[in-house]
């Protein structure tokens, strides 16, 4: 078994970072599988090298370890490139020049029992959605969109499966219909990073041999986009472990602007890792 945690260094970490690395760490520890750690800092525009640095102090505060070196996505963009390369000459991607208001106004009257949001914001309308694949070399620094119709037909599957270890553990599966209504036309490659959450985790899960993806329920609408596009790419499928939210007393999740709950203030008022570990409920 190998797992991994994969923070942003855009802010501290809390007791919810806690909580899904150390589920992932006493996964693999189990049965005698592997621990990775990855930096997922594709946006450079908020990533800062001080909270990379408070991420590993914090984790091996935790009791945690890992293999050197750590995968750090701003050293991958070749990687992601050739993902992108592989979905353009296959017809599936598309330039996308909405902004944010443009789709918001698109959507302002949306179909009755048609929903708002999927695991990437807002269901895209398709007002970019070209009627054939675009030609030529793929753009560089555009918003590129994967054609979820065109991907669908590509694929020529009527469902996806896969195995859940967590939350309603067992196989599930993923209609085409849900990922056209509930996912829509996914964001592969954003201005200014030239990759996406959601093709980089999937590209980095396969380049490291992640077995079984540990995290938040919350991600739970991704894994089902995230299986197709493993499909696309012809990569491996691993299991997925999503598990609960850590919340606030008010029942909202915690989020990194909520020092309140930051490891570094639990470690600086004397709290022990098992504090933390008795905390998060483990």
């Amino acid at each position: 078994m190998r797992t991994r945690f994969a923070p942003s260094p855009t802010g501290p970490l809390h007791l919810g970072h806690a909580f899904s690395a150390l589920v992932a760490d006493d996964l693999a520890q189990a049965v005698g599988g592997t621990f990775l750690l990855r930096i997922e800092d594709i946006d450079q525009s908020r990533a800062r090298p001080e909270w990379e640095a408070q991420i590993y102090d914090d984790l091996r505060w935790l009791g945690l370890d890992w293999p050197e070196p750590v995968m750090r996505q701003s050293d991958r963009m070749d990687a992601y490139g050739q993902a992108l390369d592989h979905l353009w000459a296959a017809g599936l991607l598309y330039p996308c020049a909405c902004t944010r208001r443009d789709i918001a106004e698109a959507l302002s009257a949306p179909q009755e029992g048609a929903p708002a949001f999927g695991p990437d914001g807002p269901i895209y309308p398709g007002t970019c959605r070209p009627v054939t694949a675009p030609g030529g070399p793929r753009p560089r620094d555009a918003v590129l969109r994967l054609n979820m119709s065109a991907a669908l037909a590509h694929l020529g599957a009527s469902d996806w499966s896969f195995t859940e270890t967590g939350i309603n553990a067992g196989p599930t599966r993923v209609a085409s219909d849900h990922l056209l209504t509930h996912v829509g036309d996914v964001v592969l490659a954003r201005r200014g990073m030239g990759t996406s959450y959601h093709l980089s985790v999937v590209v980095d899960d396969a380049d490291q041999g992640i077995t079984q993806v540990v995290r938040g329920v919350d991600l739970a609408e991704a894994t089902a986009f995230h299986i197709v596009l493993q499909d696309l790419l012809g990569l491996p499928r691993p299991v997925y472990h999503h598990h609960c939210l850590i919340r606030d007393a008010k029942g909202k999740r915690l989020a990194k602007r909520d020092d309140a709950r930051a490891i570094a203030l639990y470690r600086a008022e004397g709290r022990t890792p098992a504090d933390i570990r008795r905390m998060v409920g483990l």
